[in-house]
């Protein structure tokens, strides 16, 4: 009986295996020598940041990118809402300070111009034209009865 040589043997000598295992191991540099992002150029081998970091910044920025591939349909309703609100807020504080205005000039008008036989609408016309710039307070008089 013939001895037979072991498989690695027979395996060394055929020219493709060869070519394969110098191909493996290109591609294995080739998976060492990546480019590394440009922040983690500036900030952990330039700066010298500590490698915890660089750690914890991967770790994050995975979970991260799992959470937003998990729950596309919650942030995407989030950024909605947060953009409704944005759209309406100059609104909303317009109003707030135009009827903060008017409010003030409805006391003032009461107050100082001592009228008491005045209509509701008619205060609340008078206090709008002051809170827009109109001048027509100071040319009521002061009515007495």
């Amino acid at each position: 009986m013939e001895k037979k040589e072991p498989r690695k043997a027979q395996d060394i000598k055929n020219p493709t295996f060869v070519n394969k295992k110098l191909k493996a191991s290109s591609n294995s540099n080739n998976k060492k020598d990546k480019i590394l992002p440009w922040w983690v150029e500036l900030l952990f081998v330039q700066i010298g940041l500590p490698d915890k970091w660089l750690i914890k910044v991967l770790q994050s920025k995975r979970k991260s990118t799992e959470l937003i591939k998990n729950e596309k349909r919650l942030i995407v309703t989030f950024l909605l809402i947060l953009a409704g609100l944005t759209y309406f807020y100059p609104v909303v504080k317009y109003s707030k300070t135009k009827l903060e205005c008017e409010r003030i000039a409805k006391n003032y008008i009461i107050e100082n111009k001592n009228l008491i036989k005045i209509k509701r609408q008619q205060l609340r016309m008078l206090s709008t034209n002051f809170c827009n710039g109109g001048d027509e307070i100071y040319q009521l008089e002061n009515l007495k009865d």
